[in-house]
């Protein structure tokens, strides 16, 4: 299954890059994931192009032209992968696939890397930094909300313990309904997906990827996935608290609502993506460039 998508991301993000004129006769795929990455080679562009995570969004190409336009905010600071000066950004649509188009960031070395909790702790409040006086249109936690509750509902349960997951899902996110998505909290513009695997280590820099999930909320959404990240890559709570004092935050307890909205978020997503892998049978047939 994994090989078919593959290819057909890989297909589609060359039909419009060709379509712009761009050489790509070397291109590859990077990453596969909940989405796949292709390194349009031997341009300096890779394209990321929506696989599992397009059934997150009730509008894709609006969640897409809101990563766009954070990236563009972004630009001058260095902080973020750039969109694409080579090719319009996007969003792009072919065969039924929504894509992107950023700059590519050589000598990228491994997301597991753990160096340097100051310095991790700095990217973080570098961004957020960087993001606040962002005033373009974003969603919001009511709309995450929705977006989780979305998948959720595409939840189809193959056994009795599924059953009993699926349900313990939906209370889980009711009883958070008031803390997280309905809080009161100082917002701006987030990241929306913090961790580790969006953080990419290069000898000069630190660089953020991927804001496709970009959103409007308290900090406190991006700090509880940045911890969990970190801890699942194996940092001890000494590590997690000289990031959080890097980033200049006290308490590490106020991040524990938003904790456990991630975590019941990252369960639905992973019995999701089970189920999509379970379900998935590959196109028939391509369809025409279309929307470019």
């Amino acid at each position: 299954m994994v090989g078919d998508l593959d290819q057909r991301a890989l297909a589609a993000a060359g039909a419009v890059a060709a379509a712009y004129g761009l050489a790509q006769d070397e291109a590859v795929v990077i990453h596969s994931g909940s989405n796949v990455l292709v390194h349009l080679r031997p341009a300096p562009v890779v394209a990321r192009v929506m696989t599992g995570t397009v059934a997150l969004h009730d509008d894709p190409a609006r969640w897409l032209e809101r990563e766009i336009s954070v990236l563009q905010f972004l630009a001058p600071s260095a902080l973020a992968v750039a969109p694409s000066a080579l090719i319009a950004p996007g969003p792009h649509h072919h065969d039924g696939l929504w894509m992107t188009f950023t700059e590519w960031i050589a000598d990228v070395e491994p997301a597991t890397q753990l160096d340097d909790a100051h310095r991790l702790g700095r990217a973080l409040r570098n961004l957020h930094d960087e993001l606040r006086p962002f005033e373009g249109d974003l969603g919001n936690l009511c709309d995450l909300r929705e977006d989780i509750e979305r998948l959720h509902d595409q939840l189809r349960p193959a056994d009795a313990r599924e059953a009993d997951a699926i349900s313990s899902f939906r209370a889980r996110l009711d009883a958070l309904r008031e803390v997280v998505f309905e809080s009161t909290l100082p917002t701006q513009a987030l990241h929306g997906d913090v961790s580790l695997s969006n953080l990419l280590h290069t000898p000069q820099r630190l660089v953020w990827n991927d804001f496709e999930d970009t959103f409007r909320g308290p900090v406190h959404w991006d700090l509880a996935g940045y911890v969990i990240s970190l801890r699942t890559r194996g940092a001890n709570s000494r590590f997690v608290r000289r990031m959080l004092n890097a980033y200049r935050w006290d308490d590490e307890h106020e991040l524990a609502p938003f904790t456990a909205a991630h975590h019941v978020y990252d369960e639905i997503w992973q019995m999701y993506d089970r189920q999509r892998c379970r379900s998935y049978e590959p196109p028939s047939q391509a369809k025409p460039l279309s929307d470019l």
